[in-house]
């Protein structure tokens, strides 16, 4: 069947023959009925996909839109604080927020699965959606925004993110001054944007001060606080340790922090170390941690302002948004020992 059947649009009655199914198994299946067995919910599903059938949003008795947030981690600062600042940003826009794990399910059936749970766009937090789910939300009427996106940010996506190249040549610059020239970078994983532009500007700081980034200095990893504590303690065991570490986010900071403690080195006296993010385990670290914050709660709202617009036909000012950073300098830093 074409997308549209000789009638014209694709109807719930042609769903339903398509699928060897009534039409109220159909309703059933779209309003995630319980009644309905997983062989037959997955046939009605996989039809709708096929068909192009667009079912309207289903709303609740306030009239409430849902979106669909896929994340792959919640127990994290950084997550965390976009997480309040969306639904904040929804309750006030009424709407709702669901939850969901990157999709198991072909694309299709799982963009489908939302279009049934009433979702009018789907934001992605950090985490990778396959173009095939891109795909199927484009040609089902989903517009997608993606925080932070993780790899080559694809078209089909708008775009949220920080000035991570700034902050991350901002801060490195800020050691600098300190006068360190063994400066460390243990960042996240280069698939990562955010983190490989993070990782491009502090070589653009070491580059305009005529720097070398020594090789043995420079750590990719997940953003974790176990990561950080790991390739702290590599670091400070070699034989020229570096005065100062840049890290890619607050949770490796921190990690490096519990690696200089448990080898009795000073920070900041013989060690300077710095984060990004803003998040509150920077304020709350000891010593406080020198961090450059992203505008966590400006992106967090402003994801769910931008896809409730483009749910509604409005076009964003721009495909790729981006926020400016600010350094918060605390006590993690300071001047290189003589």
């Amino acid at each position: 069947m074409n997308r549209q059947s000789r009638r014209g649009k694709v109807t719930l009655n042609d769903v339903a023959a398509r699928a060897g199914v009534s039409p109220s198994t159909v309703s059933k299946v779209l309003n995630s009925r319980s009644d309905v067995s997983a062989a037959t919910r997955e046939r009605v599903l996989s039809v709708v996909a096929e068909t192009g059938y667009r079912a309207a949003p289903r709303r609740d008795r306030g009239g409430r839109q849902a979106l669909t947030v896929v994340l792959d981690f919640l127990a994290s600062p950084y997550a965390g604080t976009l997480m309040q600042e969306m639904l904040a940003a929804a309750t006030e826009l009424e709407a709702d927020l669901r939850l969901s794990l990157p999709p198991g399910a072909p694309a299709e059936v799982w963009v489908a699965e939302q279009r049934a749970a009433g979702a009018v766009g789907l934001i992605e937090l950090a985490v990778p959606l396959p173009g095939a789910v891109l795909a199927a939300a484009r040609d089902q009427g989903l517009p997608v925004v993606a925080i932070d996106p993780l790899g080559i940010a694809d078209p089909r996506a708008v775009t949220i993110g920080s000035a991570n190249w700034a902050g991350g040549r901002t801060v490195t610059e800020h050691v600098i001054r300190f006068g360190h020239t063994d400066i460390a970078w243990v960042g996240g994983p280069l698939h990562s944007a955010p983190s490989a532009e993070r990782f491009q500007g502090y070589r653009a700081a070491l580059d305009a001060a005529n720097l070398v980034a020594d090789p043995a200095l420079i750590c990719h990893d997940a953003f974790t606080v176990e990561a950080g504590f790991r390739h702290g303690r590599r670091l400070l065991a070699l034989d020229r340790p570096p005065t100062a570490v840049v890290a890619g986010n607050d949770e490796i900071a921190i990690g490096v922090l519990a690696a200089a403690r448990e080898r009795g080195v000073d920070v900041p006296r013989d060690l300077s170390v710095t984060g990004f993010d803003g998040t509150p385990l920077a304020e709350w670290a000891t010593p406080g941690l020198t961090s450059v914050e992203q505008p966590l709660a400006g992106m967090g709202r402003m994801a769910v302002e931008t896809v409730l617009g483009m749910a509604r036909g409005v076009r964003p000012a721009s495909r790729h948004l981006q926020l400016a950073t600010t350094l918060t300098v605390r006590d993690s830093t300071g001047p290189v020992s003589v």
